[in-house]
């Protein structure tokens, strides 16, 4: 037996507890992880709360992230003591997830923990952090250099926000922070941030083309953000979108992309092949300082996940919360 938190539904009425779970009640998978830390993201919190039909089954454990040790494996990459970490494949919908303490799970899915990391780290990181690190390398990849001017990062406070400020730092880039929580300026400076920029000056609907200023972005917003972002992205530059904690809309012009050359590029964490995963891993350990973490996650205990989701969609929180599901 082993603790879960489990999501079920019964005509149409949700429940979610914390309770003790068979191990032969574990999904199909090849490799069985003792799991260390998980952590709460946007998606677990649509599924904890009921908010959004994020999960596809029931009963379903959420949790899109997870790193620990692997027990047993019939998979040809992973033997008994490895380190591993899991974010995203649907993990936390479909299938089982990490706010658990044993998690079963197809080896394809798996990176190696980086030397870099011990597993709280890592979920510090998470998928927010893995994903910050994909949009830094599409940036990158894309051809965007610190010579060509400043880089945006909206909803610089959340998960996704606060590791692209820290890399974009470590490469060399001026760095804005877009926020609806200036309070936290003294945060997000600590991060690399070199200014500060209240999110209700991009929010609203704005003209097509505006002031060129950004060489680049990485953007979680969505809707108005995103759009104000392209039309004040530079010439030759490129927007990474990521997010729509604003909304899934996209009310822009194509004026930035066809007078401007302005590239929007999507960045999928959920079903990213390998390759790009390992990248995004080997720039998180290379450019993320351990030290930073610190300061962006706040540590919980399996039993406390259900409140913290709340409080996580109601916007309460900065940074990341890591649950240890073993305590």
């Amino acid at each position: 037996m082993f603790n879960a938190i489990v999501i079920n539904k019964n005509d149409d009425v949700q429940t979610v507890e914390l309770k003790q779970v068979d191990e032969s009640d574990l999904p199909e998978g090849d490799v069985t992880i003792d799991v260390a830390y998980s952590t709460l993201n946007f998606k677990d919190g649509l599924a904890i709360t009921g908010s959004s039909p994020v999960v596809r089954s029931f009963p379903m454990v959420p949790g899109i992230d997870l790193a620990g040790t692997v027990r047993d494996s019939s998979h040809s990459d992973w033997k008994a003591g490895d380190k591993v970490v899991l974010n995203g494949w649907g993990v936390g919908e479909g299938h089982w997830g990490g706010l658990a303490q044993v998690s079963r799970l197809k080896g394809d899915w798996l990176v190696p923990l980086p030397d870099a990391f011990d597993e709280k780290q890592a979920m510090t990181i998470g998928t927010a952090g893995y994903t910050a690190a994909l949009c830094v390398d599409a940036l990158v990849d894309a051809g965007i250099s610190p010579d060509q001017g400043p880089v945006l990062v909206t909803g610089a406070t959340g998960g996704v926000g606060s590791v692209a400020i820290a890399l974009l730092k470590a490469e060399g880039f001026e760095v804005h922070a877009l926020t609806g929580k200036t309070s936290e300026a003294d945060y997000l400076k600590s991060l690399g941030a070199d200014e500060v920029i209240d999110r209700s000056t991009m929010s609203e609907k704005g003209r097509p083309l505006q002031k060129e200023i950004w060489a680049g972005v990485v953007d979680t917003a969505g809707s108005f953000t995103l759009a104000n972002a392209c039309a004040q992205t530079k010439y030759g530059g490129a927007v990474a979108a990521c997010g729509l904690a604003q909304g899934f809309d996209l009310p822009a012009t194509v004026m930035p992309f066809i007078l401007r050359g302005v590239r929007l590029l999507g960045v999928d964490s959920v079903m990213a092949p390998k390759g790009p995963r390992m990248k995004a891993w080997e720039r998180l350990a290379r450019d993320l300082d351990p030290a930073k973490l610190a300061s962006i996650g706040h540590q919980i205990g399996l039993g406390d996940a259900v409140d913290a989701a709340q409080k996580f969609m109601s916007g309460e929180v900065k940074g990341r919360y890591i649950v240890d599901v073993n305590a």
